[in-house]
């Protein structure tokens, strides 16, 4: 019995195969079909008619798309920036101190947009917005840099988390015993320690902020669109080569930052 529990496998049960060849199927077909017509030389998206890059040129020659474009990027490492810092504070106090009581607590608050809805997060920042811009008149893009950051944070926080988690205390404790204050110990111990954790959550907030829609579209104010909400405009009225370019390249840069992502958090202490 001891043995054949040993030997179990996953990979050995009926229909494993073909469920996983299914599922990456639905999940890369489409994206690749994206990225094939999107290099299309015709308007068409059903027929192909020969390669061009017209599309690709089509976009970087759109001066809204360029704009767009900016004004994500701005947003997103801004926004992934201030996750970050709350994001390490928080990791911080929930890992390099006694247990006190309410910790569990704080944990789940911390991470309470990744259990809610990103739909219901919008309405309660649309409904609290709504309020300070009819006191204050502001209506700047100071919104969604608030509200990117607090919905990136426990993105953020995961990984620096984990990797505090996985820290041996050990040089912390001879820092300690050199008579090194708290702030020189994190300073010169621990944040170069944690300085993959650190990056890990600034690269997945970035991502997270660059890729949301739902948030974005009930904060924003008149003019302030990102690439996300633009290209979902541009296809309520009509779907276009252009847009696929444009998603071919967003697509290119989230695999970027996400592979990034992945070779950092691997790296160990």
């Amino acid at each position: 019995m001891a043995r054949a529990r040993r030997n179990f496998s996953i990979t050995a049960l009926p229909g494993f195969a073909s469920i996983a060849v299914l599922t990456f199927v639905l999940l890369y077909v489409p994206i690749a079909t994206l990225v094939v017509f999107s290099f299309n030389e015709a308007a068409s998206m059903s027929r192909w008619q020969g390669f061009s890059l017209q599309w690709y040129q089509a976009a970087f020659e759109n001066r809204q798309v360029r704009d767009v474009s900016i004004r994500a990027l701005g947003l997103a490492v801004t926004a992934s920036a201030i996750a970050t810092f709350a994001a390490t504070l928080a990791a911080l106090a929930t890992t390099r101190t006694a247990k006190f009581p309410g910790q569990t607590m704080i944990y789940a608050l911390v991470n309470q947009p990744l259990m809610v809805p990103e739909v219901v997060t919008g309405t309660a920042l649309l409904i609290f917005f709504a309020g300070i811009k009819v006191s204050t008149g502001y209506t700047g893009m100071g919104y969604l840099v608030a509200a990117h950051s607090a919905f990136c944070i426990p993105f953020a926080y995961l990984p620096i988390r984990a990797r505090l988690q996985t820290m041996d205390l050990t040089l912390e404790r001879a820092a300690a015993d050199l008579y090194a204050n708290h702030f020189q110990t994190f300073r010169y111990v621990t944040l170069p320690l944690l300085l993959p954790g650190v990056l890990a959550g600034f690269m997945l907030g970035f991502v997270i902020s660059l890729d949301t829609v739902v948030i974005t579209e009930f904060v924003k104010s008149a003019g302030q669109d990102t690439l996300a909400t633009y290209m979902l405009g541009q296809i309520r009225r009509t779907v276009t080569p252009e847009m696929n370019a444009i998603a071919t390249l967003f697509l290119l840069l989230s695999a970027v930052v996400v592979v990034l992502f992945f070779i950092v958090s691997r790296k160990r202490p």
